[in-house]
């Protein structure tokens, strides 16, 4: 079954980028593929890190460009998510990475299923995550 709407996660551009044919065949299907500003944000510091800033940077622009493909910029609805999000993993104590609590609300608030290959994400209730567990 194909999924309609996704969204990335970091580790899952950057497979992507590295020619991982199973996240190349799920962005295939979606209708919709979007990238969080917490992604770009990861993305843009791994770049400044390697030696390939340039060319990485000229990929990401490349991909961004896709018809299907769509940046999500935090909001109020977004912060009242994060908000919710935060509060209940930290009540069970399983926090997570601040800013995969943001990706994560990005992610719920797109009705959209994560594309991660971090398990973690697995303790944020209502998140679906591909490649599920």
């Amino acid at each position: 079954m194909a999924l309609k709407r996704v969204l990335l996660d970091t580790n899952a551009y950057s497979r992507l980028a590295l020619g991982d044919e199973r996240v190349l065949e799920v962005l295939s299907e979606a209708e919709t593929v979007y990238l969080s500003i917490f992604v770009l944000g990861e993305l843009f510091a791994g770049f400044k890190g390697g030696q390939r800033e340039r060319k990485n940077r000229e990929q990401l622009k490349s991909f961004m460009e896709g018809p299907s493909v769509k940046l999500l910029f935090a909001t109020d609805a977004t912060a009242e998510i994060f908000a919710g999000v935060k509060d209940s993993l930290k009540r069970r104590g399983k926090p997570l990475p601040i800013n995969d609590v943001w990706i994560a609300a990005h992610a719920l608030e797109a009705a959209a299923s994560l594309i991660t290959f971090d398990a973690h994400f697995d303790r944020v209730e209502g998140l679906q995550r591909w490649p599920g567990h």
